[in-house]
């Protein structure tokens, strides 16, 4: 993974293999952002007017690449937009400094040291460059011949220098510490959910689990298909009743001894799905091992606060199964007694996610988080809804909902809040059992919604994050944003528990 030093040096004089600067979009043309002082002393004062002619405007994501400077000790001076110039008195926020850094990374691909002379008024600012720097260089190459990745074997951005930081202030260097922790952990459930569903079944993915727990000082349990039995998880069993792969249940659980509240995070982790018996038609199952997103997200996150040290207790719940049909595979009309006790009709066995949750759910709630957020990429509808770069957010406190909102946008994960309407619930009403694991098709990811809060502990706040529009990017990659899993939620997550331990959030 990349390397991150802070450094006070003048960018003419480091040595590298690039000098990035920031260029913003002016109302007359090109306009350096604070940081290129020195590179543009080096062009004469000169290097707007040289950008322009090179046709660089300072739109978002725009990359100009030019000769540097004589005298410069880094051959080449790599300018990326940042958008509109803020208005005077105003400077650049974190998401396009961090989208920034994202993008001159991954251009820097192949290189060895890169100085980033990016504005820097503040430690937070050096944290937003070095999370996009961290984030931006991310690559899978796990199954490329000889590790090498889609950019002609280059290898990532092997260390970025943050020129105008201040190394031996504390504020900087815990921001640095910070964004490397984070990054490191999202960047670990990118590689997750980019694994092919052969190399991850539930068991892989459990015992992945159990080695970082004992790697980072966590608690874990495992509970395997006799565990589940004799439990009675009847919805993560009757998901995973098809596969040959078994289902199952991972709790990791962080504690600090100066902690105050606790948090639950629930994570969906279908390995694979298919869609069971209600099988997936072609051109919507080639994706589908990364239907374990939201178990992903939930692992990197509580490691991550593990990492940092937080003041907050943090238990995770991994919902592991595979999604298959077969002639043991739960059937359309069968009912599931569940976890909690309420019997659930299976109408459909594509609408699995909801099923492994409950289950997951009910087991968190039993032991009084001071709140509960699941993740998971659930329905279809809420991409229908939202696009695929926002996820949407339910919950059973509008405080709560507002709160997590405003820390996704703090962190940069685009979210929306979305209601959880009432006359939707009889839609799910069933003849033989408790509930159906399906409504109404208008409006299907609040039906979701509606039927994970079945399965809430009475007095508990509860948040869901439907994550399964930005969860992997079919795309090309932007900002930081790499093509295929993107770790959509972590950063949210690990923001959600800063705030408990401090106090700040419930």
């Amino acid at each position: 993974m990349t390397v991150l030093t802070l450094s006070t040096a003048a960018a003419p004089g480091l040595r590298a293999d690039a000098i990035v600067i920031g260029v913003a979009k002016g109302a007359r043309g090109p306009v350096l952002a604070p940081g290129a002082e020195a590179v543009d002393k080096a062009y004469d004062g000169k290097l707007a007017a040289v950008l322009e002619t090179l046709g660089a405007a300072g739109a978002e994501g725009e990359v100009t690449k030019l000769p540097a400077p004589s005298g410069s000790k880094a051959p080449v001076v790599l300018a990326v937009g940042l958008g509109a110039e803020p208005e005077k008195g105003a400077g650049f926020d974190a998401e396009t400094l961090r989208r920034a850094a994202g993008v001159a990374a991954r251009a820097l691909t192949g290189a060895k040291k890169a100085g980033f002379a990016l504005p820097l008024t503040e430690a937070a600012d050096a944290g937003a460059v070095g999370e996009g720097v961290l984030l931006g260089a991310y690559s899978f190459d796990a199954y490329k011949e000889h590790g090498k990745d889609a950019k002609g074997g280059k290898a990532p951005l092997a260390e970025a220098v943050l020129l105008g930081g201040k190394p031996r202030d504390k504020a900087y260097k815990a921001v640095i510490e910070r964004a490397a922790a984070v990054s490191e952990e999202l960047n670990r459930a990118r590689d997750l959910i980019n694994t092919p569903p052969n190399d991850l079944d539930p068991e892989a993915f459990a015992a992945l689990a159990v080695t970082a727990a004992k790697e980072h000082g966590l608690k874990v349990q495992v509970l395997d298909e006799k565990a589940l039995t004799k439990g009675g998880y009847g919805g993560i069993l009757g998901v995973g009743a098809g596969s040959a792969a078994g289902p199952r249940l991972v709790k990791l659980s962080y504690t600090s001894s100066k902690a105050k509240k606790s948090l639950a995070f629930v994570g969906k982790g279908i390995t694979y799905d298919s869609g069971g018996i209600s099988l997936k038609p072609a051109g919507h199952n080639e994706t589908m091992k990364c239907d374990m997103s939201g178990a992903a997200a939930v692992f990197a996150a509580v490691v991550a606060a593990a990492r940092l040290g937080l003041e907050v207790n943090v238990t995770g719940w991994l919902a592991l199964a595979e999604n298959m049909p077969s002639g043991s595979a739960t059937r359309p009309g069968d009912v599931l007694r569940m976890y909690s006790g309420k019997t659930v009709e299976v109408l459909n066995t594509d609408a699995e996610g909801r099923l492994v949750l409950a289950d997951a759910l009910w087991a968190a709630s039993a032991e009084k988080p001071d709140a509960i957020v699941d993740v998971a990429t659930l329905t279809g509808a809420m991409v229908l809804a939202l696009g695929s770069r926002t996820y949407g957010i339910m919950a059973n406190d509008d405080a709560f909902r507002s709160a997590v909102h405003e820390a996704a946008e703090e962190v940069g994960e685009p979210a929306w809040p979305m209601p959880l309407p009432e006359h939707l619930r009889k839609g799910m009403d069933s003849p033989t059992a408790d509930i159906a694991n399906m409504g109404e098709r208008m409006g299907g990811g609040l039906v979701a919604g509606l039927f994970l809060r079945e399965f809430i502990g009475e007095g508990i706040t509860w948040a869901h994050l439907d994550i399964a529009g930005p969860a992997f990017n079919e795309g090309g990659p932007f900002g930081y944003t790499p093509k295929g899993g993107t770790g959509t939620a972590v950063r949210t997550l690990v923001r959600l528990a800063e705030l408990t331990a401090a106090g700040d959030l419930g």
